[in-house]
């Protein structure tokens, strides 16, 4: 049985009793990076000629993830890392686990995967003792960030402003760019929407109307001096604008796209290709809108693009889970999906 989702502490709500939402979320996003995987790089027509119609695509087996997964996982474990003590999650709390992980993922064998060379420049730079803040690409807005948020949308106990300036601070370790800041924050509370019952068909709306809320605001307990390595802007309210005016411009075209779909086109056409930060986050809930209560399309659809495939996929992934919980994916496709039991663990803490 489910319940009213209904206020907690925080000011925010609880998701509906036995839905599962951080399990459907990181398997979904998981599920979506291994179905993306062997797509991105390629073009619609390419795609189809190799996969057969895109309706019809298979997980791959063996279902290997890419960076994404393995970016979110670290993000995850950090996080997890940082909320154990029990007080409130900081930015200097959550800053160091979180550096360990990402530079023991730049280190791993495993990060074999393709990764992108923002992550791996700044990963590197943060293996020392030097401000993150010098680490961080602050010219890079492109999709890494965002595709790795998704635990800080689930994670529970947090107030809204404390969510905002984690996703905010783990995208600023690597990608610096205003929009990237202002993109990840966007997708850890669309997923924390989602989870706690939100329609898809007002998301958009509430996206907008918070996007404007903190076009200004400026987390500097969070991200401390990090603006004033920008050249481009004369204040740390500047600095942030800029990166959430480039997002409203996009959730226009969202809502645009979302108000007549066309299934049968490459959702990039609408949205972007999702190389970068607000063009992932459009494009990947564009794929979830137009398939709110149909995960399988969903994925398949945002697998099928011309653009960063396993990133796209992979956040349709996310919301789609967040939205339907753990039941949305089939058991066939979750108990072969790579780091399985790593997905499996940080959702158990996070599921209600």
């Amino acid at each position: 049985m489910t319940t009213t989702p209904h206020p907690d502490r925080t000011g925010t709500s609880t998701p509906p009793t036995g839905k599962r939402a951080a399990s459907g979320a990181l398997f979904g996003l998981a599920l979506g990076d291994a179905l993306g995987f062997p797509t991105e790089f390629n073009d619609v027509p390419s795609i189809l000629a190799k996969f057969g119609p895109w309706r019809g695509m298979d997980l791959p087996r063996p279902a290997i993830v890419t960076d994404d997964t393995q970016m979110t996982l670290a993000l995850g474990r950090g996080l997890r890392t940082a909320m154990s003590g029990g007080g409130p999650l900081t930015g200097s709390l959550l800053e160091q686990p979180v550096r360990a992980e990402f530079v023991d993922w730049y280190h791993s064998p495993e990060n074999n995967r393709a990764p992108g060379r923002t992550c791996l420049v700044a990963c590197e730079q943060l293996d020392g003792d030097r401000p993150w803040q010098d680490a961080g690409q602050l010219g890079s807005k492109g999709c890494g960030a965002n595709m790795r948020v998704a635990p800080i949308g689930l994670a529970p106990g947090l107030s809204d402003d404390r969510r905002a300036g984690a996703a905010q601070l783990q995208s600023a370790l690597t990608h610096g760019h205003p929009t990237a800041l202002a993109a990840s924050d966007l997708t850890a509370h669309a997923v924390h929407l989602l989870a706690r019952g939100a329609e898809p068909t007002g998301l958009v709306g509430l996206l907008r109307s918070y996007a404007l809320e903190n076009r200004t605001r400026y987390h500097g307990d969070w991200l401390g001096d990090l603006w004033t390595r920008s050249t481009a802007d004369a204040s740390p309210e500047a600095f942030i604008a800029r990166g959430w005016d480039e997002c409203l411009a996009i959730l226009e075209r969202l809502a645009a796209a979302a108000a007549a779909p066309e299934p049968e086109l490459d959702p990039c056409l609408a949205t972007g290709d999702g190389w970068i930060a607000e063009e992932a986050l459009a494009t990947g809930l564009l794929c979830f809108l137009m398939f709110p209560t149909d995960p399988l399309t969903a994925l398949r659809r945002a697998a099928c693009t011309r653009g960063d495939s396993d990133s796209l996929a992979c956040l349709t992934g996310a919301f789609t889970g967040a939205h339907l919980g753990a039941a949305a994916w089939p058991t066939e496709w979750t108990d072969r999906i790579e780091y399985r039991t790593d997905l499996r663990e940080l959702a158990t803490a996070w599921d209600v």
